[in-house]
């Protein structure tokens, strides 16, 4: 059951992902670091060397070369992709929380802020980002910090990225001006973290597992080092470790070698070496010589039991066996701890991972015990499950459906040259950006004799974590070996053939509309876009449209159980017989269902998709609803919302929700409390689900979008095959959501012991997108707060006053009904409500009576314009796309009709719709926090 099914609201969650990645130093009043002037007068790096640039090539394995520049030391990774619209560039440095000092724990996340603040000559790089329309981030982890951007291949895009990157590796500001607002900004993002009993739980294990080593402490850091860092230790830090020398620069996608290592001598080139010297991490955790404990005691709604037990590091030969371990233990539905809790009622949830560290790390469990269940017991069970592996070895099945599932997401990873352009920090964070294709190759040969033998080795009571001491005479201690001798590792290795690359694709609409082929098979109305594509990769959405207002009322939560349910078990197969044959095939479904409408999302390669479509005909045609399965479903919902009721996110979104879009209580678009809801669930019977399926189901209106390379005969006989005589018991009638005028309200709900508070304000409107304002209200939101880091909203509030981590706002218009949603978010100390919701009033006015500025608006419709053209160019988006304009009517000239209607906007048509729809006084204001303790209103410095 989807608990928060928003009214349009995807974009609010996708933006709610902050843009600057989580993880995140000695002592200094806010005062002194205010007065401090930015560290750097001159730029490092000014005109090209006098001396010939030398870059030499290195080695190249499947379709990735290195290269190294000679005089500064800068690792340079190409991977052309002509199939790809797009280009990615990424530098990596090796630098995290690992390498961090007494006193400057998060000192590397910090930093990964501050480099965002701009250099001399780029005073406002998040708005050059915007400009250039690209998806950006910065994340920092134990060993290695990133900056990537993914954008519209270019020469002047690849020149601008490039330049920009290489200026900010040694010009930054790192100012004290700049560390006041956003010391304030990670503070806020550590709180957000600490509303989580679940993450702060596990933090708690890692810092009793781990007694020295930094892996220890969590990369955001200790609150106290985020408020009293000096501003001269952190440009101390960054004078350290932000060097060519210290840093892989990765450049992905559409792109020429030589032009690019043209483009990369002209920027980085101008770099000179620095002298310097970086010693090496050379903390190592003792051999853990006992089982240790640690207990948490916060307000929450759920238990949770939780265990560690060290591991050797990513690179060392016995790593991929412990990933097979780890996934084989934790995979639903045929996983030993998911069988052994789950199954068993004794947990609602579980999960584990591994993550591939450069020094020896940690495998983490964990599960979700409801209150009114027995923790003792789960935890006794989670242990039996470790301890009993002596007794029962992992079998080969075990083994293969574990490497199966790793290596095809290994492969998925490596269809798209994006994902690889960001997703190899991982593999440099290791030691060496080949260990990516030497993991794979060690993976595959896993044995359950290799997993046995790192069971054995590792999984020991007195190398776990969880809680208890216990006496022994003679002590079963596990070695964690080191890693000696990485570059033999690695040396000469040559991998295998480099994956087949597609064609180049201009993702224009034009271009989309002549290569488009629809028609209709039985009931359902296709759109294709073939391509040849890296790999092989093709992606499709599939819709199914069914029943109408007045035979969906009153069901509660049977449709959203039957859409999950559908997953469970067929009559052809069992649910993890589904999840086996997925992998066999190479394939990633998303399958999903509700009131009026079930579909599924789909990412495969060409010779696979028709036997996609035919596990899809048996999904969802002949669903089983096993009793057993549904049981567990009704566990795993009800923790969801026991924790949802102490959660301010979940507790807003829901209000806003119920707020904005007031309906009766049997209405199929009806948002229920959180304690509806649970008694929804509570209630609920399999019958029920079973009958609304039986009711509703069909294939009379469906559609089914395509982006990427099949063949499209095997594809329309596959969809005729499974759908074509696939009939729904009703007609489906459309459900209008016409727009509603709302009062305005302003909502406080009181969250108790939760160190960071949710605000969201949100205004419906009599707005379409065929309305004539429709155009106008995108560009205003978007210079409002839809431009991510560079809007009027996150300058003020983030940028500014450094008040909230996540602040922005969203726009969402329906087609078919004249109706849309306007809101604003933020997440944000609780005692900075009052100086938070000043802030935002106060720049609503702002743009209200003084509007947007020219300059604005030119580098907002030039930034959304170029984001269209990458969205354009991502297979999984256009699938979706492709599906949607064959259910309304639309072909991509609609959107080129909008880019259009958004190029020919005046400023003063800007200006009057902002007048016009948006005004803080309408608004719909709810806010949740532990406000009661700061009842007073004071904020924070």
């Amino acid at each position: 059951m989807r608990i928060l099914s928003l009214f349009s609201f995807a974009a609010l969650l996708a933006a709610c992902s902050p843009q600057l990645a989580t993880t995140s130093s000695t002592t200094a009043t806010a005062a002194d670091v205010a007065t401090e002037a930015p560290m750097v007068d001159e730029p490092i790096m000014g005109e090209p060397m006098d001396e010939e640039v030398t870059i030499t090539e290195l080695s190249t394995v499947e379709g990735i070369t290195e290269y190294r520049m000679e005089h500064n030391g800068l690792s340079i990774l190409l991977f052309p992709d002509q199939s790809s619209a797009t280009a990615t560039v990424n530098v990596t440095y090796k630098v995290g929380s690992r390498h961090e000092a007494y006193g400057e724990t998060g000192m590397a996340h910090l930093l990964e802020h501050l480099v965002f603040k701009g250099t001399p000559d780029r005073p406002d790089i998040p708005k050059e980002l915007n400009d250039h329309g690209a998806n950006f981030n910065g994340t920092t982890w134990y060993d290695r910090t990133n900056y990537y951007e993914t954008f519209s291949a270019s020469q002047e895009n690849l020149e601008w990225a490039l330049d920009m990157e290489a200026d900010r590796m040694v010009n930054s500001f790192i100012s004290g001006e700049d560390l006041e607002s956003e010391m304030t900004v990670v503070r806020n993002e550590f709180e957000s973290g600490e509303n989580s009993p679940s993450g702060v739980l596990f933090q708690r294990v890692l810092s009793t597992a781990y007694l020295w080593h930094n892996y220890g402490k969590s990369t955001i850091g200790a609150r106290a080092d985020l408020e009293n860092v000096p501003i001269e230790r952190l440009q101390d830090f960054y004078r350290r470790w932000y060097h060519p020398d210290n840093a892989v620069l990765i450049v992905a996608g559409k792109i020429d070698k030589a032009e690019t290592l043209e483009l990369i001598k002209q920027t980085f080139g101008r770099i000179p070496a620095r002298e310097h010297y970086n010693f090496p991490t050379y903390t190592r955790e003792p051999t853990q010589d006992g089982e240790r404990y640690v207990e948490l005691r916060r307000t929450g709604d759920v238990q949770v039991v939780q265990a560690a037990y060290h591991v050797p590091a990513g690179s060392h030969p016995d790593f991929p066996a412990v990933n097979v371990l780890v996934e084989m233990l934790t995979s639903e539905p045929s996983g030993r701890l998911y069988t052994a809790l789950v199954d068993e009622g004794l947990a609602s949830s579980q999960w584990g991972f591994s993550p591939a560290l450069a020094e020896p790390g940690y495998a983490m469990f964990s599960a979700d015990v409801l209150l009114e269940k027995d923790l003792t017991a789960a935890e006794m069970a989670m242990k039996a499950v470790f301890d009993d592996l002596a007794e029962n070895p992992p079998t080969e099945e075990e083994v293969n459906r574990a490497k199966e599932s790793l290596l095809n997401g290994f492969e998925r990873f490596m269809r798209n040259s994006s994902r690889v352009g960001v997703g190899i920090s991982s593999y440099i964070a290791m030691g060496d950006w080949r260990m990516a294709f030497v993991s794979r190759d060690r993976m595959e040969a896993v044995t359950p004799e290799m997993v046995m033998e790192v069971a054995a080795k590792y999984f020991k009571p007195s190398n776990r974590t969880i809680g208890r001491f216990f006496p022994t005479p003679e002590p079963d201690r596990a070695e964690i070996p080191e890693v000696n001798d990485l570059a033999g590792m690695v040396e000469g290795y040559e991998g295998r053939e480099a994956m087949a690359e597609g064609e180049a694709f201009d993702p224009t609409p034009d271009n989309i509309d002549a290569r488009a082929v629809t028609g209709t098979v039985g009931g359902i109305t296709y759109n294709f876009l073939p391509k040849e594509t890296r790999g092989n990769s093709v992606v499709a959405r599939v819709d199914f449209r069914f029943g109408n207002l007045g035979g969906l009322r009153g069901k509660g939560a049977a449709p959203d159980f039957a859409g999950d349910m559908l997953m469970m078990g067929t009559e052809q197969f069992s649910r993890q017989e589904i999840e086996d044959r997925l992998e066999e095939l190479k394939a990633n479904v998303n399958v999903f269902g509700g009131a009026s409408n079930a579909g599924a999302f789909i990412e495969t390669e060409r010779d696979n998709l028709p036997a996609v479509i035919d596990l899809l005909g048996e999904i969802f045609r002949n669903p089983t609803f096993p009793q057993e399965e549904f049981d567990k479903m009704k566990e795993e919902q009800l923790a969801g919302i026991a924790e949802s009721k102490s959660d301010p996110q979940a507790l807003v979104i829901t209000e806003m929700q119920r707020l904005a879009n007031p309906l009766p209580a049997d209405h199929p678009n009806y948002t229920p409390t959180l304690e509806e809801s649970e008694a929804r669930v509570r209630a609920l019977t399999l019958e029920e689900v079973e009958a609304f399926y039986n009711d509703v189901y069909g294939g009379s209106d469906g559609t089914f979008g395509i982006s990427g390379d099949f063949d499209q005969e095997a594809v329309l006989s596959a969809l005729e095959r499974n759908f074509g005589d696939w009939g729904s018991p009703t007609n489906f009638e459309r459900i209008a959501s016409p727009y509603k005028k709302v009062e305005p309200q302003d909502v406080k709900i009181e969250t108790p012991d939760k160190a960071n508070a949710w605000f969201i304000a949100s205004l419906p409107m009599e707005v379409g997108q065929e309305h004539p304002d429709y155009a106008a209200v995108v560009m205003a939101n978007y210079m409002l707060g839809g431009g991510s880091l560079n809007s009027r909203l996150a300058d003020r509030i983030r940028g500014e006053e450094g008040l909230s981590y996540g602040v922005g706002s969203f726009f969402q218009a329906r087609a078919l009904d004249n109706n849309a949603m306007w809101g604003a978010y933020a997440i944000y100390a609780p005692e900075n409500r009052e100086a938070l919701e000043a802030a935002f009033r106060e720049e609503i006015d702002k743009a209200r009576e003084e509007g947007f500025t020219a300059e604005e608006f030119s580098a907002a419709l030039g930034g959304w314009l170029q984001s269209q053209q990458v969205s354009r160019a991502q297979d999984n988006q256009m699938a979706g796309t492709m599906s949607t304009n064959a259910y309304l009517g639309r072909t991509m000239q609609w959107s080129a009709d909008l880019e259009a209607r958004m190029a020919a906007l005046t400023l003063d048509e800007i200006n009057a719709a902002m007048v016009k729809y948006i005004d803080a006084d309408d608004m719909i204001f709810i806010k949740g926090g532990d406000f009661a303790k700061h009842e007073d209103g004071t904020a924070r410095p």
